[in-house]
């Protein structure tokens, strides 16, 4: 079976795989990650890890500690907090990057831990940003890094794979950012949506190292959970630079030798020809021009010569956070300033992604430039990005911001407006106080393209059961209509927070913000088949253990966020996706309000198939990985069963 490069990359990553399996999307198996990032959370990760009865990380050169988030915090808390981590990492013997040296993302490629043809994780969304470096980056939850360090490995589910096609070059004055603002507001109906990205074409070869570092970040915005660009001359250059950077060390992370090795074997791990890809996107890079994400929205996108007809005026601009506060970037806002000033009533806010960012950008005099304009100097972290901070948004303020996401509230007040832009533009608005495009440049529309393709048959037999796990299962059919169920719709805020509540009591909460009926239509042992991206929203675990709580089997969508299901996973409860099904309980039940009691439903996992009304739908296996998960009840199990072995 041909394989894509993110296939070929998780394949390396997989352990206990059968003689002869080749691995392709919808496989749920057992990974070893080349390295497993945590931030400030790892204070939260470091009980978890005890809770399941580990004393010593497994593979101390796995882990790496980079504090980031609240950097600004000098409370005696918040610095105490920081004091165990480093304790912690000390004993461990585990790299630990203190608050200062820069953001977790920057430091794990500036620093060398990812390297072409891995696959590494983090305990943050925004690890997608690992794929610059054709590397598998893909965010996990708290409690599967508690698992690696644990254990050294945890669990991926292959996701759909995706490519973007590149064509033509950027215009003199477009930045990689205006790139994946283009995507995310072109391509803006869930396309994306929880598949992997691999960035291919022609257009590729004109984007820097720090354009795909850009990009690659934001198409965690777009909704994707990986997004990965080629090996090419770019990247070897860049790799070259890094290994020359290192030479001088006792212990260099890689060396021009690595860089080498890694670039003759390059074509182990490139797509074949025959790759198959669920979803193909082209864009014409010639007609990306500035544009502005939002507000509050990543997906709805306005050309910025459009809002500076408009004047509309500014209260704060922003340029740090992960996705757009390298050299390149203070570059781009250090030329649009370079002997103006901020407009009297800005605040124009400015924190590099890394102590050696900083550093080389003081040594050229472009931090200079910025500080000379009235910029206002903060540490490498993430700062206002996040909420945290000085600078954040009041009531009524409006801010520009060259960093990743301007969800309401994110920044700062849910009664303040906030756009996304390319570094220049954030500098050219903070000197004109308004909306600003930094040149002059014409517009064109926007062009691309984008088809769906039919998954080509694999061939398989039974699935093999476990002795522990059920070869079927029957239940009625509780059909939730809505896309996008929210995890507050399945398990309210008002509980989420409330410690007295046990797992057995979670259960008569289920479902009541989505529907306050739906405990009365409920019973033991249904099966909830529901619509596309169920459990969207927040990481909250209950929304998980509140349905198993209740009674429910198992959930059975047309897709699911990624986050909701590994929750589900890691607590013991099945997910299936089989949107042939939801369909066609749809055209049974007609158009539902809320919660419709439907059929029964015949699960047989040794056929991967689902059974309704004397029709049969086929969904991916749930191999040993899934069915030692469900069977043990989650993961803390599995990993304290390999502890004690």
């Amino acid at each position: 079976m041909s394989q894509t490069s993110i296939e070929k990359i998780t394949q390396r990553y997989s352990i206990g795989l059968e003689p002869g399996q080749v691995v392709g999307a919808g496989d749920l198996l057992a990974i070893r990650p080349k390295h497993i990032m945590t931030h400030d959370n790892t204070g939260a990760v470091i009980p978890k890890f005890r809770s399941i009865g580990a004393t010593t990380i497994a593979d101390p050169k796995q882990p790496v500690f980079g504090m980031d988030h609240d950097v600004q915090n000098t409370t005696p808390e918040n610095l105490g907090k920081y004091a165990k981590i480093e304790k912690f990492a000390r004993e461990q013997g585990v790299d630990y990057y203190p608050p200062g040296r820069g953001i977790a993302h920057q430091i794990m490629v500036e620093e060398g831990y990812v390297t072409p043809g891995s696959f590494c994780v983090g305990s943050d969304s925004h690890s997608n940003i690992y794929g610059a470096v054709a590397a598998v980056g893909t965010p996990v939850v708290r409690t599967d890094a508690a698992a690696i360090w644990a254990t050294g490995q945890t669990w991926w589910q292959v996701p759909m794979q995706i490519r973007v096609e590149l064509t033509g070059s950027l215009r003199n004055g477009v930045t990689g950012k205006d790139v994946i603002i283009a995507l995310c507001g072109f391509f803006n109906n869930d396309e994306a949506l929880n598949g992997v990205i691999e960035f291919t074409g022609e257009g590729v070869a004109g984007l820097s190292m720090d354009e795909r570092l850009t990009i690659s970040n934001m198409t965690t915005e777009w909704g994707a959970l990986a997004g990965m660009f080629p090996f090419d001359d770019v990247l070897k250059d860049y790799l070259l630079g890094r290994a020359e950077r290192f030479a001088g060390r006792e212990t260099p992370r890689y060396t021009a030798q690595d860089v080498e090795a890694w670039w003759d074997d390059r074509g182990s791990f490139a797509s074949d020809l025959d790759a198959h890809y669920a979803r193909e996107m082209t864009l014409d890079l010639t007609t990306v021009s500035p544009h502005v994400s939002g507000p509050n929205s990543v997906k709805v996108m306005t050309s910025v010569h459009e809002m500076q007809a408009e004047k509309k005026a500014i209260n704060k601009a922003y340029l740090m956070s992960c996705v757009n506060a390298r050299l390149e970037d203070i570059a781009a806002a250090a030329d649009v300033v370079r002997g103006k000033r901020v407009a009297d009533g800005v605040e124009f806010y400015l924190a590099p992604a890394s102590s050696e960012v900083r550093e080389e950008a003081q040594r050229l005099g472009w931090w200079g430039d910025l500080l000379d304009a009235g910029a206002i100097e903060l540490p490498a972290g993430c700062g206002a990005c996040i909420g945290l901070g000085a600078g954040t948004l009041n009531d009524g303020e409006v801010g520009i911001s060259a960093t990743n996401r301007n969800f309401q509230g994110r920044m700062g007040s849910r009664d303040a407006l906030c756009y996304l832009a390319s570094p220049s533009v954030v500098a050219a608005s903070a000197v004109a106080g308004f909306v600003c495009a930094p040149v002059e440049m014409d517009e064109v529309g926007i062009e691309g393209g984008y088809r769906v393709v039919d998954a080509p048959a694999r061939a398989g037999s039974a699935t093999k059961i476990r002795d522990d796990f059920p070869r079927s299962i029957k239940g009625r059919a509780l059909y939730l209509p809505l896309d996008n169920l929210n995890t507050d719709g399945i398990y309210g805020k008002d509980v989420t927070y409330r410690d007295d509540i046990t797992l057995e009591e979670q259960g008569q909460y289920a479902m009541l913000n989505y529907d306050p009926d739906f405990q009365s239509k409920a019973s033991q042992g249904d099966i909830i088949v529901g619509g596309r991206n169920f459990g969207s929203g927040s990481s909250r675990e209950q929304a998980a253990t509140a349905l198993a709580s209740r009674g429910i089997r198992m959930v059975i969508a047309a897709s699911f966020s990624q986050t909701y299901k590994r929750n589900a996973f890691n607590n013991g409860f099945i997910c299936i996706d089989c949107p042939a099904l939801t369909d066609a309980l749809q055209g049974i039940l007609g158009d539902a309000d809320r919660t419709m009691v439907g059929p029964e439903i015949e699960v047989d996992f040794e056929a991967s198939v689902a059974r309704l009304d004397g029709r049969e739908f086929s969904f991916d296996p749930l191999g040993p990985v899934a069915q030692e998960l469900v069977a043990k009840g989650g993961s803390e199990a599995v990993v304290q069963g390999q502890l004690a072995q």
